[in-house]
């Protein structure tokens, strides 16, 4: 019969653990523990298993620490990368908006400019008619004293001829009283006709020398009227491009924004009507054909200015911001499924002044689901904008704001996860990127 397997396994580890007795002695009695092979086994597997979980739990302490230190620092680094970045996007921000400032400064200055010249001009274009009507009368005067130079230069040929005859005739009968009489009277008309050719040629030489001189005069007007053209082109050119640029940037219809300001703003008179020297049916001349061309972009660039004024070319935001989310499709954090987004978020302090971006009038101003706090602002061409999650509102229904008008503070108010300003903008009804707009006007504004 075989021995118990607990036997055999003592027996074969006799050798690494033989069989130890452990004594507990006490004041009165002493006892011993018989310690088998098998029972000191596991006692030292135990024991090994303590001090290896011990160690390596010590090993994982030392490593989060170790490791929480490198996040730490490392959200430190990030944290100073994150605040340079945003001070520097301040820095830009504000040379932007002093570049804009200086901009818009050396605009006022060149329509100023272009007032005075289009002044110079309109009187410039009188003296030139006035000079042109002196010039048409000198030219008739001129042609009247020649066509009198001509009859006393052929009176003067008649009478020599006839005194001729009558010296003839006087020598042939020297008595008579008669021929001497005629001889009297042509030699005083001979003299006569001789003192008017003398005033009619110093006329005509004076009338020449008045012509060359106003010529000379009206090449010089001439001359200065193309230099003030060419200015008032040059201003023209650079005052509208950037306007048009801006405005089909933004992927509105230029020809068609013109016509409905137009029809909006069809006053007419004044300095900037279109020039008309003529009423006899007359075609324009050069000058005022150019100067019309120029009026007409001097309207052209008014209207653009309205219409700028009416459209959301500016931020909501003039503090300083952090541009959270963009347009256009985003992840739902509640949902884990994609959603459209259908403006921007600006992210600054509670409070934050929020400004209407355009002219036009207060459509909605109160609380509605999901915006929280919100102001709808109808304007011209079709246009909404949107300011959602206010913490206040500054505005009501049907009051008229102007582009910079205080419309509210930001937020926090509706579906959101922080204070920050829900832009939006729609056209026809539909949301399109508002940073269209904004970025469209960078370099005009």
């Amino acid at each position: 019969m075989k021995p118990p397997l607990r036997n055999r396994l003592n027996h074969a580890l006799e050798r690494i653990f033989p069989e130890r007795r452990l004594f507990l002695r006490s004041d009165s009695d002493t006892r011993f523990i018989l310690l088998k092979p098998t029972s000191q086994l596991l006692i030292w597997v135990g024991g090994s298993a303590l001090i290896a979980w011990s160690i390596i739990s010590t090993a994982i302490l030392l490593m989060d620490n170790i490791g929480a230190g490198n996040f730490r620092e490392q959200a430190k680094r990030d944290m100073h990368v994150y605040q340079a970045r945003l001070n520097a996007l301040a820095s830009e921000r504000d040379l932007r908006a002093a570049e804009a400032l200086a901009a818009q400064e050396r605009f006022n200055a060149a329509l100023d400019q272009v007032s005075q010249m289009q002044t110079q001009l309109l009187v410039l274009e009188d003296r030139r008619k006035e000079l042109e009507t002196g010039m048409e009368a000198v030219h008739a005067t001129l042609r009247r004293a020649m066509q009198e130079r001509d009859e006393a230069r052929y009176e003067v040929s008649t009478l020599t001829t006839e005194l001729q005859d009558a010296e003839v005739g006087a020598n042939g009968n020297a008595g008579s009283r008669e021929m001497d009489g005629a001889v009297g009277f042509l030699s005083s008309a001979l003299e006569q006709t001789a003192k008017e050719r003398d005033t009619v040629i110093a006329d005509a030489a004076h009338a020449l020398n008045t012509a060359d001189d106003l010529k000379h005069r009206i090449q010089q007007m001439e001359d200065q009227n193309d230099a003030i053209f060419r200015q008032l082109e040059e201003a023209m050119t650079v005052s509208v491009e950037p306007l048009e640029k801006m405005f089909s940037a933004a992927g509105m219809d230029t020809d068609s924004l013109l016509r409905q300001v137009r029809r909006g703003y069809s006053g007419q008179g004044g300095p900037l009507t279109p020039l008309s020297f003529s009423t006899r049916g007359e075609e324009h001349s050069a000058n005022t054909i150019r100067a019309n061309q120029i009026l007409n972009k001097m309207d052209q660039l008014n209207l653009y200015r309205i219409a700028a004024e009416k459209a959301p070319f500016a931020q909501p935001v003039k503090s300083a911001f952090r541009f959270t989310s963009p347009f256009g499709f985003r992840r739902d954090p509640k949902t884990g499924g994609r959603r459209m987004h259908n403006g921007v978020d600006f992210a600054a302090g509670t409070g934050t002044p929020l400004y209407a971006t355009a002219d036009g009038v207060v459509t909605h101003a109160g609380w509605q689901s999901g915006y929280g706090r919100l102001v709808k602002i109808k304007h011209e061409f079709g246009i909404e904008t949107r300011y959602a999650h206010l913490s206040a509102l500054n505005v009501k229904v049907g009051q008229r704001v102007s582009r910079g008008d205080k419309i509210g503070g930001m937020g926090a108010s509706g579906r959101v996860t922080g204070v920050h300003l829900h832009y939006e903008v729609r056209v026809g009804g539909k949301p399109v990127n508002p940073m269209t707009y904004i970025k469209a006007a960078r370099d005009v504004f």
